[in-house]
């Protein structure tokens, strides 16, 4: 006798499931996120497990690389590691209205224009609002793009993958978004995480049988991570995440997972009225508004992937007010990593910031998640600290130990090169000790202060203050 079908409740956040409804999720902690689904029953199945035998090839096999799909956006192209490969299913997520489907759009136009066969499939728009968005950005003036471009609107994945099943000339197919997607089989609503998941699972399938290359917009959630289920980063092939405030023009492109590419490369956009524009030298529209001569500010040679880039880092302290704790407000940086930079320079080096108001600013909309920022942070602080501005051509870069020495970063020589390119004079970084880093030959012109301890750096402005 079949079993009746039973009733769970599935995280909508991080897909955990109960028997019963709970206010609060255990596994990750959020509230009110318990949604009722119905659990089908499975045959249990009997008999012996299949006796066939795993082919073992040696591991120096010959491989080639897999082919590449240019999609003639350069800095797309460089997040992906050289283009899309044929079968794979890259996941881009991202704010609501920060471009996802702009740039989604315009890759398939220009991949449409190579001669590539493209699907883009919307779940939350509209044919008619597509092609408006098209006429905004001048992609529909190409009468070769518009025999290769195919648009549909739909949520009914056994409507895609039966399209798909019939004309298998698409090259790509771009699915906006996943969340929208619904499949009959599930009884639950689109955007669930049974939905999400099974929905994946068949566009994914189809990819890997057709071969054609499937892109997958997400939703992220108010932390910033993809929604959904965790499992949907672990079945697709690279993770992508279009970061930036809508305040600011620039765009970021982050590899969180790329199984044909390295992580944590990055492509630069700047929103226009004509789309997002590519943006080959981030470096010189990070530092275009930059001011000379202002304390609290700090040039940081930083590195994203292989591309070494410029920031400003600003530093602003103020008397506290009122009675309550110091306020730390911190915006493109590690909040915690700030109190731990303040801690060691007020126990090593004698700074009194504990009773300050500290505020500080990554310019331009750029997360920095790398160590190596610490110099330029400590020099913005000390800069803003004792009121002298820091040099107008140096830059900075090293590592911040708790007893205040300053460590080796990787790829010195990458980012000296990016410094004497744009024209700085003087770069400060950590006392070259080992035989590799003193291989690294500063370019020529370029001036190289080495320091070995945050005391050294303190010295360089109390130097200033002592010649005034």
């Amino acid at each position: 006798m079949a079993k009746k079908p039973t009733t769970r409740y599935v995280c909508q956040n991080c897909g955990a499931t109960y028997p019963k409804w709970n206010g609060k999720c255990e596994a990750c902690g959020e509230w009110n996120t318990l949604v009722e689904e119905t659990a089908e029953p499975t045959a249990r199945k009997t008999g012996k497990l299949s006796s066939g035998r795993l082919q073992t090839v040696r591991l120096d096999g010959e491989t080639r690389p897999p082919p590449r799909i240019t999609t003639s956006i350069a800095e797309l192209d460089r997040v992906l590691g050289g283009g899309l490969v044929p079968a794979s299913v890259v996941l881009v997520g991202g704010d609501p209205g920060i471009g996802k489907s702009t740039l989604m759009l315009q890759t398939t136009c220009a991949l449409a224009r190579s001669g590539h066969r493209v699907l883009y499939v919307s779940g939350e728009e509209s044919v008619d609002q597509i092609r408006i968005r098209a006429q905004r950005l001048g992609l529909d003036r190409d009468p070769k793009m518009l025999d290769s471009l195919d648009l549909a609107a739909s949520i009914n994945v056994g409507e895609i993958v039966g399209s798909l099943e019939q004309d298998r000339a698409h090259t790509v197919v771009v699915i906006d978004s996943i969340q929208t997607m619904w499949l009959e089989s599930v009884e639950s609503s689109p955007g669930s995480v049974s939905q999400v998941r099974a929905s994946a699972f068949e566009l994914i399938r189809l990819a890997k049988t057709l071969g054609f290359a499937l892109i997958l917009i997400g939703h992220v959630t108010k932390e910033g991570s993809l929604a959904g289920p965790r499992v949907l980063e672990h079945m697709v092939d690279a993770v992508m995440y279009f970061e930036g405030d809508r305040g600011h023009q620039f765009r970021i492109l982050r590899a969180a997972k790329n199984r044909f590419g390295a992580t944590d490369e990055i492509g630069v956009f700047a929103m226009t009225d004509i789309g997002l524009t590519e943006v080959p030298n981030p470096s010189a529209l990070f530092l275009a508004e930059r001011r000379g001569n202002i304390a609290g500010s700090a040039v940081f040679a930083g590195l994203e992937g292989t591309r070494p880039v410029l920031l400003e880092i600003q530093a602003l302290l103020s008397p506290k007010a009122g009675d309550g704790a110091p306020r730390r407000a911190v915006v493109g940086w590690e909040t915690s990593r700030l109190n731990m930079l303040m801690a060691v320079l007020e126990s090593r080096c004698g700074l009194k910031l504990a009773t300050m108001d500290v505020y500080l600013n990554i310019a331009g909309g750029l997360r920095v998640n790398e160590p190596a920022a610490d110099l330029a942070v400590a020099a913005a602080l000390v800069s803003a600290a004792t009121g002298h501005p820091t040099s107008p051509n140096a830059a900075y870069f090293g590592e911040v130990g708790l007893s205040g020495e300053i460590r080796q970063v990787s790829q010195a020589d990458l980012r000296l090169k990016e410094v004497a390119k744009l024209g700085f004079a003087e770069a400060v970084l950590p006392r070259r000790v080992s035989a590799a880093s003193a291989r690294v030959k500063p370019p020529a012109g370029l001036k190289l202060r080495e320091i070995g301890h945050l005391t050294d750096l303190v010295g360089l402005f109390t130097d200033q203050e002592t010649s005034e």
